[in-house]
């Protein structure tokens, strides 16, 4: 395909990736705008997600935004092509459930800071105070084609604390790479692992009884505590004498819980600790984002898909323990299939370098092909709020961009490059980590 651009090779781009990984030097602050020079990324299978798949297709970047798609479009002048000829070009990958940087490489104590197993409501701690953005982790995790991931805190507390979105662009602050106006989200934690840790230590929760009723507990003094504010600000609005409550964090934030201004997502295994946190739902008239991990989400697949409740799980991850033990590999499929948004998440820095395997993954065990790329991208883009901006290949949205060798199901494709707002942070012919 010919046109009007500049036509740079791997090369050049390689250049721009030398800057940001220099022997021992922090990779440069994200620009406070989008690069003016339009990206053209042609000869592609452009894999839309939402709109199917269009062969020999062009992507125009402007602004970090996609500005068009199509057949055969010409570059814009001086634009910046990159030739995609034989390759797949498909959103970047999102990851619903990620640790980086709250639990970074190497693996230390000193370098924990995803679980503030301190008591067993932390909801008002927040997973972006803890995150370490030198975490080697998230250079490979761009590598493997994943441009947006929800940071969240570990699972031992039966509310661990608010998420943070991010892309993983080059910037050198957490506010460099903050998901702009993306939702809040807060995760929490019913099962095996919260009545482990506080039970182990002749606390509650020792019990999936206490899981629920601390939960309960907390719930009702949020109500209370919300009561008390709105008499006390009737009051001074009335001029009638009154005493301010004192400001509770934690209590301030599950207000937002059950005000809707948070979006909540459940850690959770087995069918009766789904269906106890849905009666807790329910009871305090809130609603769920998501279950994640959800390995026994098969067996209420058609509630879930009535409560349009998102499942993030992964295909094949079982037995690890005993509330893992009902698992199969067939449950995205089957989710799926019901009306489920399924998001296929890593847990992992390992396993989220490959997402896209896991997706794969999940079509050997019956998943559609087209529900397993939208498990990798739009749909764990909706779990999260996100989805009209990133999650699929449209005018308009982000210039979230990875450009895979084969299919992203081909067991030897590798992610050639990855682009964040239309700036590139992954090019393998650089041979060098950002």
């Amino acid at each position: 395909m010919t046109g009007t651009g500049t036509r740079m090779g791997s090369s050049a781009f390689a250049a721009l990736l030398t800057l940001a990984s220099a022997a021992g030097a922090a990779p440069p602050a994200a620009p406070a705008t989008a690069p003016a020079t339009p990206v053209a990324i042609v000869g592609g299978m452009l894999m839309t997600i939402t709109r199917g798949i269009m062969p020999n297709g062009t992507l125009i970047l402007r602004d970090g935004k996609i500005a068009e798609l199509g057949h055969a479009l010409a570059p814009p002048p001086g634009a910046i092509v990159i030739d995609a000829t034989g390759k797949y070009v498909m959103p970047g990958l999102i990851d619903t459930h990620s640790h980086l940087g709250v639990y970074p490489w190497p693996d230390a104590r000193a370098h924990e800071d995803g679980n503030e197993m301190t008591d067993p409501l932390t909801p008002h701690v927040r997973a972006e105070d803890g995150v370490f953005l030198e975490d080697p982790g998230m250079a490979r995790v761009r590598a493997g084609g994943v441009t947006t991931v929800q940071i969240i805190p570990g699972s031992g507390n039966l509310q661990g604390g608010q998420a943070v979105i991010l892309k993983l662009g080059l910037g050198n602050t957490l506010d460099d790479l903050k998901f702009r106006d993306a939702p809040r989200g807060i995760k929490m934690a019913f099962g095996e692992n919260p009545k482990r840790v506080y039970g182990s230590r002749n606390q509650a929760p020792m019990t999936r009884m206490g899981n629920a009723a601390i939960v309960r507990q907390a719930f009702t003094r949020a109500r209370e505590y919300q009561k008390q504010w709105g008499e006390f600000e009737a009051n001074a609005k009335a001029g009638k004498p009154t005493v301010r409550p004192e400001r509770d964090p934690k209590m301030e934030t599950l207000i937002d819980v059950l005000e809707g201004r948070v979006r909540v997502h459940v850690h959770c295994y087995r069918k009766d600790d789904l269906l106890a946190v849905l009666r807790i739902a329910d009871e305090f008239g809130f609603k769920l984002a998501s279950f994640q991990h959800c390995l026994e989400g098969y067996k209420i697949a058609s509630e879930l898909a009535r409560r349009e409740i998102g499942v993030a799980t992964w295909p094949d991850w079982w037995g690890f323990k005993m509330e893992a033990w009902d698992a199969i590999p067939q449950s995205p499929g089957l989710l799926a299939a019901a009306g489920v948004r399924v998001s296929l998440h890593s847990d992992s820095a390992n396993v989220a370098q490959r997402l896209y395997h896991e997706a794969a993954k999940a079509v050997r065990y019956g998943m559609k092909p087209e529900a397993a790329l939208k498990a990798i991208t739009i749909w764990p883009a909706s779990i999260l709020g996100v989805d009209s901006r990133v999650g699929s290949l449209e005018v308009g949205k982000d210039a979230d961009i990875a450009i895979f060798t084969k299919h992203p199901f081909d067991v030897y494709t590798r992610v050639e490059k990855t682009l964040i707002d239309g700036q590139l942070v992954w090019d393998a012919a650089a041979k060098e980590m950002p």
